[in-house]
């Protein structure tokens, strides 16, 4: 069995949240879901996660400013960012996306297979480089 991996899903909308998680779920995935990006950065901080899929348009603190943080801290500034939004598909949002940080930019309504071939390869990547963490780590 394959070790379990962790993904952060940051929307305020509980339904948005709910639809991501019934996609995504399975054995070997945890699905941590935030509704704010305060409540983000606190599961942050007590989880290592290897995907966060991050709603743009959420009151008070916006996905691209979340994405800041994220970069700014050294414990998650590596952890790759998958951006959703359901706004109009504008070229200055995209790349100030990408400038956060992000490696993807999804627009609602999601295509599911789009988002979960996307997520796998990067479950896969997360579980690769634990496997070479841990290999050096019993070298040494």
């Amino acid at each position: 069995m394959q070790p379990r991996v962790k993904c952060l899903l940051v929307d305020d909308l509980d339904e948005n949240l709910l639809a991501l998680t019934a996609l995504l779920q399975r054995d070997d995935i945890e699905i941590l879901a935030a509704r704010s990006g305060v409540q983000a950065l606190d599961l942050l901080l007590s989880h290592e996660v290897a995907l966060i899929i991050l709603d743009v348009q959420m009151p008070e603190m916006d996905g691209f400013e979340l994405a800041e943080l994220i970069r700014g801290s050294e414990r998650t500034r590596h952890v790759p960012l998958m951006f959703v939004t359901a706004g109009n598909r504008d070229e200055h949002r995209i790349f100030k996306g990408y400038e956060a940080g992000a490696v993807d930019f999804l627009y609602k309504p999601i295509e599911p297979r789009m988002l979960l071939s996307k997520a796998d390869t990067f479950f896969q990547l997360h579980r690769q480089k634990q496997q070479i963490a841990q290999e050096l780590q019993q070298r040494t």
